[in-house]
Protein backbone atom coordinates (compact mmCIF):
# COMPACT_ATOMS: atom_id res chain seq x y z
CA UNK A 1 0.00 0.00 0.00
CA UNK A 2 1.19 3.57 -1.07
CA UNK A 3 0.45 6.05 1.40
CA UNK A 4 1.00 9.71 0.96
CA UNK A 5 1.45 12.63 4.26
CA UNK A 6 1.57 16.24 3.29
CA UNK A 7 2.42 18.75 5.79
CA UNK A 8 3.37 22.18 5.99
CA UNK A 9 0.19 24.00 6.09
CA UNK A 10 -0.61 26.96 8.83
CA UNK A 11 -2.08 30.02 8.95
CA UNK A 12 -0.64 32.85 7.13
CA UNK A 13 -1.01 36.88 6.38
CA UNK A 14 -1.36 37.90 2.77
CA UNK A 15 2.37 38.20 1.36
CA UNK A 16 4.05 35.80 3.62
CA UNK A 17 5.35 32.22 2.12
CA UNK A 18 5.14 28.51 3.01
CA UNK A 19 6.61 25.24 2.15
CA UNK A 20 4.70 22.36 1.83
CA UNK A 21 5.99 18.57 1.79
CA UNK A 22 4.82 15.19 1.18
CA UNK A 23 6.37 12.31 1.80
CA UNK A 24 5.57 9.09 0.06
CA UNK A 25 5.94 5.50 1.20
CA UNK A 26 4.75 1.77 1.03
CA UNK A 27 5.53 -0.75 -1.30
CA UNK A 28 4.39 -1.18 -4.96
CA UNK A 29 5.47 2.26 -6.00
CA UNK A 30 9.20 3.44 -6.75
CA UNK A 31 8.47 6.88 -5.95
CA UNK A 32 11.32 8.08 -8.65
CA UNK A 33 9.15 6.54 -11.31
CA UNK A 34 6.60 8.90 -11.54
CA UNK A 35 5.11 12.21 -11.95
CA UNK A 36 3.70 13.92 -8.87
CA UNK A 37 1.37 16.76 -8.57
CA UNK A 38 -0.13 19.33 -6.14
CA UNK A 39 -3.85 19.98 -6.16
CA UNK A 40 -6.53 22.50 -4.23
CA UNK A 41 -9.73 22.69 -3.22
CA UNK A 42 -11.28 25.45 -1.42
CA UNK A 43 -14.77 25.07 0.35
CA UNK A 44 -17.60 24.84 -2.04
CA UNK A 45 -15.30 24.94 -5.14
CA UNK A 46 -13.59 21.82 -7.36
CA UNK A 47 -10.33 20.31 -6.84
CA UNK A 48 -7.89 22.14 -8.81
CA UNK A 49 -4.39 21.65 -10.24
CA UNK A 50 -1.47 23.56 -8.86
CA UNK A 51 1.47 22.25 -10.09
CA UNK A 52 3.04 18.96 -11.38
CA UNK A 53 6.92 17.91 -11.43
CA UNK A 54 8.19 15.08 -13.71
CA UNK A 55 9.68 12.28 -12.51
CA UNK A 56 13.16 13.41 -12.68
CA UNK A 57 12.43 16.58 -11.71
CA UNK A 58 13.22 18.36 -14.99
CA UNK A 59 10.23 19.16 -15.90
CA UNK A 60 7.74 21.44 -13.80
CA UNK A 61 4.40 23.02 -14.86
CA UNK A 62 1.73 25.12 -12.83
CA UNK A 63 -0.91 26.45 -13.37
CA UNK A 64 -1.68 30.20 -14.51
CA UNK A 65 -2.76 31.34 -10.57
CA UNK A 66 0.26 30.46 -9.15
CA UNK A 67 2.81 30.87 -11.94
CA UNK A 68 5.31 33.04 -10.48
CA UNK A 69 4.58 32.10 -7.11
CA UNK A 70 5.54 28.74 -6.71
CA UNK A 71 7.43 26.27 -6.86
CA UNK A 72 7.04 22.11 -7.23
CA UNK A 73 10.65 20.36 -6.36
CA UNK A 74 11.33 16.97 -5.64
CA UNK A 75 13.84 14.86 -4.04
CA UNK A 76 13.83 11.30 -5.22
CA UNK A 77 16.50 10.11 -2.36
CA UNK A 78 13.65 11.46 0.54
CA UNK A 79 10.44 10.49 -1.63
CA UNK A 80 9.72 13.78 -0.87
CA UNK A 81 8.08 16.18 -3.25
CA UNK A 82 7.58 19.87 -1.80
CA UNK A 83 5.51 22.99 -2.81
CA UNK A 84 7.33 26.45 -1.75
CA UNK A 85 4.16 29.10 -1.66
CA UNK A 86 5.34 32.78 -1.83
CA UNK A 87 3.41 35.83 -1.85
CA UNK A 88 0.95 33.93 -1.14
CA UNK A 89 -2.91 35.48 -0.99
CA UNK A 90 -6.21 35.26 0.56
CA UNK A 91 -7.59 33.34 -2.97
CA UNK A 92 -4.69 30.43 -1.91
CA UNK A 93 -6.60 29.62 1.06
CA UNK A 94 -7.61 25.46 0.47
CA UNK A 95 -6.88 22.30 1.63
CA UNK A 96 -3.99 20.96 -0.18
CA UNK A 97 -3.10 17.65 -1.73
CA UNK A 98 -0.22 15.86 -2.92
CA UNK A 99 -0.57 13.20 -5.74
CA UNK A 100 0.86 10.13 -7.45
CA UNK A 101 0.37 9.96 -11.42
CA UNK A 102 -1.23 6.55 -12.14
CA UNK A 103 1.52 4.32 -14.62
CA UNK A 104 -1.03 4.02 -17.24
CA UNK A 105 -3.95 6.95 -17.86
CA UNK A 106 -5.67 8.87 -20.75
CA UNK A 107 -5.99 11.88 -18.67
CA UNK A 108 -4.24 15.04 -18.79
CA UNK A 109 -1.97 15.33 -15.76
CA UNK A 110 -3.80 18.94 -15.05
CA UNK A 111 -6.58 16.48 -14.37
CA UNK A 112 -7.43 15.14 -11.11
CA UNK A 113 -8.49 11.65 -12.91
CA UNK A 114 -5.15 11.00 -13.80
CA UNK A 115 -3.40 10.38 -10.28
CA UNK A 116 -4.19 7.05 -8.02
CA UNK A 117 -2.84 7.54 -4.90
CA UNK A 118 -3.75 10.91 -2.78
CA UNK A 119 -2.73 12.09 0.66
CA UNK A 120 -5.27 13.27 3.23
CA UNK A 121 -3.99 16.86 2.80
CA UNK A 122 -3.18 20.51 4.49
CA UNK A 123 -4.66 23.17 5.33
CA UNK A 124 -3.09 26.86 3.85
CA UNK A 125 -5.27 29.64 5.40
CA UNK A 126 -4.13 33.26 4.39
CA UNK A 127 -5.89 36.49 6.30
CA UNK A 128 -5.89 39.47 4.20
Amino acid sequence: QVQLVESGGGLVQAGDSLRLSCAVSGRGRTFSNYRMGWFRQAPGKEREFVAAISWTGSITYYADSVKGRFTISRDNAKNTVYLQMNSLEPEDTAVYYCASQAATTTQSFRHRGAYDYWGQGTQVTVSS
